[in-house]
């Protein structure tokens, strides 16, 4: 016994001194990335992603918003549950280095043929024509970590609770750029509302006017016709603003886990303000932050532990079974110790020979998905990029666009008041004062609608670079 002892001992020795081979060695691909962003003077380290969000937005009725959606958002709890079912997970990974160890009991009968060898020798040395036998018995089976196949396998689960973990992060930064489009996307919509009301009673008194210049006899009764569709016009506008105000607020409502309902606010479009130093930070700082894109490296990192795995799936496994407890042919003195204690012990050596190509072609499909998702990593580091420079030259852009569009809703409101007094002064006729006021409603909805896509290119611009989940 002593002997078998030190074989195993020298054994598990001799093996595990290559043992240092458990574990792949992963070097970050080359990612090629650009020293800053397209569409920035310098390469600035500090960036808008470091902000949390509610430093970010500072909105307190957006703020509430975004706290609800946060804790009640659907979304973001399925996620949560799927990183709570990935720790489990991990937990669990933890003791597969240790031996699996089980108890069982078991009681046989048996009864062999009187004319059998077995039967006759019963009947002759113990008088009886059947034979009995109870076991109760631990059982222990070990398999030695020599290749690294279980430490991988540990790193496998780790890697997997991490990316849950990470898309969680993911969706949070997702679901708090949603909420803050969707705030102010309904801020956009009820200013719409309020230069539509506006117009329209700017269209009440055009008609009064045309009305009373009709009954004088100083214009036509098309003039009326034309003013009264222009009122109609407007009050079809308001009808519609109205439906997709109560869109929006479900859709909002929706997104923070409440029954759609009414969002209310206290602020317009024109007061609201977010950080006015846009920057965007480096690149690099971007790829670390940014949830789904350490998630694809996290892919990318288990399956280099796969790849470990079929390969050590190609080695000689040694392993270790044992059993021991208490066994009899009788049942009275199947506890009777030490007399009714056994046990024994089982080291082996297995080495797979031929598996008909199973073990390589599992080599070699774990390398070549550690290669598409080499490929898919770059490509998430390439589109994150890409969503970066097109926030920013988006935010560029409609700071000029909402400057040229406020230059006109100037210059057009000027041209109302000027329609007005020529056209009552008999200078002007109706169709004048009606173009101007339908150019001067298109001007100001399309300024509401400029400053709400610069808002929306700065929430993309946070999303972008990473930020929402802190």
């Amino acid at each position: 016994m002593k002997r078998i002892k030190n074989f195993i001992l020298t054994l598990i020795l001799a093996l595990g001194a290559v043992s240092c081979v458990s574990k792949l060695a992963y070097t970050e691909p080359d990612l090629q990335l650009p020293e800053k962003f397209q569409y920035t003077a310098t390469a600035d380290t500090a960036s808008i992603a470091n902000l949390e969000w509610k430093q970010f937005f500072s909105d307190p009725i957006l703020q509430g918003l975004i706290e609800k959606g946060i804790k009640n958002n659907y979304d973001l709890q399925i996620a949560l549950k799927q990183v709570a079912s990935s720790q489990e997970k991990l937990k669990q990974a933890k003791y597969l280095q240790y031996p699996d160890v089980g108890f069982g009991v078991s009681a046989q009968i048996s009864k062999p043929s009187e004319n059998s060898m077995n039967g006759k020798s019963l009947n002759s040395f113990l008088g009886q024509n059947h034979v009995e036998d109870y076991n109760a018995a631990f059982n222990l089976s070990w398999e030695a970590d020599i290749w690294g196949k279980i430490k991988n396998q540990q790193e496998v689960s780790r890697m997997q609770y991490l990316q849950t973990y990470e898309a969680t992060k993911a969706v949070q930064t997702q679901v708090v750029a949603a909420i803050a489009q969707g705030y102010y996307n309904l801020l956009m919509l009820d200013k719409q509302m309020q230069i539509a009301q506006s117009n329209l009673e700017l269209s009440n008194n055009t008609l009064s006017i045309t009305e009373k210049m009709w009954q004088s006899g100083d214009t036509t009764s098309l003039g009326v016709q034309q003013a009264t569709a222009q009122k109609q016009s407007t009050e079809l506008l308001i009808t519609q603003l109205e439906q997709n105000i109560a869109i929006q607020e479900n859709a909002l409502s929706i997104l923070v886990g409440e029954n759609p309902n009414k969002v209310n606010r206290t602020i317009e479009m024109s007061d609201t303000s977010l950080p006015q130093n846009i920057s965007a930070g480096l690149p690099a700082a971007m790829v670390s932050r940014r949830p789904d894109v350490r998630q694809q490296e996290l892919v990318l990192l288990e399956s280099n532990s796969m790849v470990g795995i079929a390969q050590a799936n190609m080695y000689p496994a040694l392993k270790i079974t044992a059993n021991g407890g208490v066994n009899s042919f009788k049942i009275d003195n199947w506890f009777q110790i030490p007399a009714s204690l056994f046990g024994s012990v089982l080291g082996g050596i297995t080495q797979p020979i031929f598996q008909k190509r199973q073990l390589k072609m599992d080599l070699n499909v774990a390398k070549i998905q550690r290669e598409k998702n080499v490929l898919a990593f770059r490509q998430s580091v390439l589109n994150a990029v890409g969503e970066v420079s097109d926030a920013l030259v988006s935010n560029e852009s409609l700071k000029v666009q909402e400057q040229k569009a406020t230059e006109q809703v100037s210059t057009l409101k000027n041209g109302i008041k000027s329609a007005e007094m020529l056209y009552k002064g008999g200078m002007a006729n109706y169709l004048e004062v009606i173009t101007a006021q339908g150019n001067s409603l298109q001007a100001e909805l399309n300024l509401a609608s400029v400053k709400r896509q610069r808002l929306s290119s700065i929430v993309d611009l946070y999303r972008a670079l990473g930020g929402g989940w802190k």
